[in-house]
């Protein structure tokens, strides 16, 4: 991986940072194909270059929830109650997921992200708010709901804004206090999650400048532009409808999930 390659990730990064403030997301759906093109284009084992696009998204996260977090939290809309609430299952579930991601195949996992990508796209075209008919568990139940939340955005690398957004809406929590909410338990869920990853690859045969299974020129370039442009989408996210914003996504995340179906088959070798 050539450090020339900077550029291209500081743009990704500005996308990325800027989704994660506006929508509570942390840019996993567009990472993750893109840094699978550049990975395979580098030369990197194809049996590899899933995985560590999926842990160098994760690891991205880290920051980008954290400057999201503070845009948010400046705004009062991040509850600090749900968020450690949360927390402990969430660490627990996000050590889990990448031990389970590090033994399946990159069809697999491919595979698996498409079907993310399909869900979260469906979710946002149909921008439909879950009856808030229920509130919020106690802690045994917020632990539950946390780790179930850490398994799964850390197997596809995401921040788990695609379920705790709507299961916090579903608990008669504000749209915009779950929005604030999900970009503080982004950090735990990358943090734990990104640590999972570097121990799995670890197992792995040693890829230039990488760290277990993160590469660090991707996760250097993401950053830097995803911390400047996160507080512009959280500042956006207070003033602006997003309505037609979510529609495009949508869209945009069916396209990106065809790819992923499309990688997935390649290796496989069902196409070539």
């Amino acid at each position: 991986m050539h450090w020339q390659l900077l550029p291209f990730f500081l743009v990704i990064g500005s996308l990325a940072g800027f989704l994660a403030g506006l929508l509570g997301v942390g840019g996993a759906m567009t990472m993750i194909p893109v840094l699978t093109i550049i990975f395979t284009s580098e030369g990197f084992p194809p049996e590899h270059v899933v995985h560590m696009a999926v842990a160098t998204s994760l690891a991205t996260i880290m920051f980008t929830s954290l400057s999201s977090m503070r845009a948010h939290a400046r705004r009062g809309a991040v509850l600090w109650h749900v968020m450690w609430g949360l927390a402990p299952g969430i660490v627990a579930g996000s050590l889990v997921g990448p031990q389970i991601v590090a033994v399946m195949s990159s069809a697999l996992v491919a595979a698996l992200f498409a079907a993310f990508t399909g869900f979260a796209g469906v979710q946002m075209l149909q921008n439909r708010e879950p009856k808030a008919s229920r509130t919020l568990p106690g802690k045994p139940g917020l632990f539950g709901v946390g780790a179930t939340i850490g398994v799964v955005s850390s197997m596809v690398g995401a921040g788990g804004a695609f379920l705790s957004v709507p299961f916090m809406i579903w608990c008669n929590v504000r749209v915009r206090s779950a929005v604030g909410t999900s970009a503080a338990i982004g950090f735990p869920i990358s943090a734990a999650g990104t640590v999972g990853y570097v121990v799995a690859g670890l197992r792995q045969e040693s890829m230039p400048l990488t760290v277990g299974y993160v590469n660090l020129p991707a996760l250097a370039g993401i950053v830097v532009a995803s911390i400047v442009t996160a507080p512009l989408g959280a500042k956006l996210a207070h003033r602006w409808p997003v309505a037609k914003l979510r529609r495009a996504f949508a869209f945009l995340l069916f396209a990106i999930g065809g790819y992923m179906i499309w990688k997935s088959a390649t290796f496989a070798g069902l196409v070539r």
